[in-house]
This record gives structure tokens, sequence and C-alpha cells, in this order.
């Protein structure tokens, strides 16, 4: 059941990321595709990340239909934690996907997918692994890095009852079809 939801999850981001390319290409270059060049390796430009969240926002807007100011800011305020603590709270993929990292799960570890800030816990468990730490450090890491995606998984609970809190049943319906609540 978790994997699913995992898989759900992922690809909900990887959809949302990918309806926001075409925009910031568009933006960056005239409206002619992907430039040449742009980014490390030519390819796609950076996109701005605040960007992205502004034009995530405007659309969780208006498919929510809030025409009130005051009542915007209050649901877009629990909105933005509720995706910071998903960020947070989102798993790594793999030792081999650490940003900074090499595909053989060498170098870096010095931040989370998607702009999440580096858990030190997991570089803890990382680097317990990579020394061939004895069993009983292992066991010792493992079990504060689960404590601590315990903690953002509840922080993330969280959010998400404070924003249902305050939307209508349809609105409701437009945060589970977008990611933000389940």
């Amino acid at each position: 059941m978790m994997k699913l939801k995992h898989l759900a999850w992922m690809s909900g981001i990887a959809c949302v990321m990918s309806a926001t390319t075409p925009m910031a290409w568009a933006q960056n270059d005239g409206g002619g595709g992907p430039p040449g060049g742009g980014g490390p390796g030519g390819g796609r430009p950076r996109m701005d990340p605040a960007q992205i969240q502004q034009r995530m926002m405007d659309n969780l807007r208006e498919q929510m239909d809030v025409k009130d100011d005051a009542e915007w800011k209050i649901i877009e305020t629990r909105a933005q934690k509720v995706w910071e603590a998903r960020r947070e709270a989102m798993p790594p993929f793999g030792r081999g996907f650490r940003r900074g990292g090499d595909n053989n799960g060498g170098g870096g570890g010095r931040g989370g997918m998607f702009g999440a800030p580096p858990n030190p816990d997991l570089e803890a468990l990382n680097k317990a692994i990579e020394s061939n730490a004895p069993a009983e450090q292992v066991k010792s890491a493992l079990e504060k890095y689960r404590a601590s995606r315990k903690a953002k998984e509840a922080a993330l609970a969280q959010a998400q009852a404070d924003l249902q809190k305050v939307l209508t049943v349809k609105q409701e319906a437009v945060a589970v079809a977008n990611g933000l609540l389940n």
C-alpha cells in the first residue's frame, strides 16, 4: 500500500514538473521549445523554482475558483506548508540518486530531491553504510533515520489537516486531484 501511494505521489510530481517545463522554455527563449544551451552540458535551462511555484499556485486558485483575496491568502499559505512538508517528507529514490552523488552512491548527499534540505539522519545512515560500520551502528543510524522520517510524515499529515479545515468540498476535491491532500 505504501509503495502504491509513493508511486502515485511521484507520478503526480512528474506530471507537475512536465506540465511546467514547456512554460519555462517559452519564457526563456520566446516560445520555441527547449533551447540548445542554458544548463550544464547544453540542454534545458534552469527553471526558477519561485516561478514554478507561483504558476502552480495561480493554477490551483483558478481550479478552486477562489475570488476573495483574503480567502486565497489563507488557502495559499496552508497549501505552501503542505508542499514544503511533502518535499521534506519525500523518501529518497536510492543512494545512487542523491543530489551531488554519482550512480555508485558516492559523493555529496548535500541536499534532497526538489530542493529539500539535507537530512543529517540520512547522511549518517549513508556514511554508516559506505564505511561498512558495525551492525549496531548501522541499526542505530537506521532507527534515527526512520524516526526522523516518521516525524516529517506526521508534520505533513498535520499540514494537510490544517489545509483541509479551510476548504469547501469542491476545493478539497481539487486539492486531492492536485496531490495536496490524500
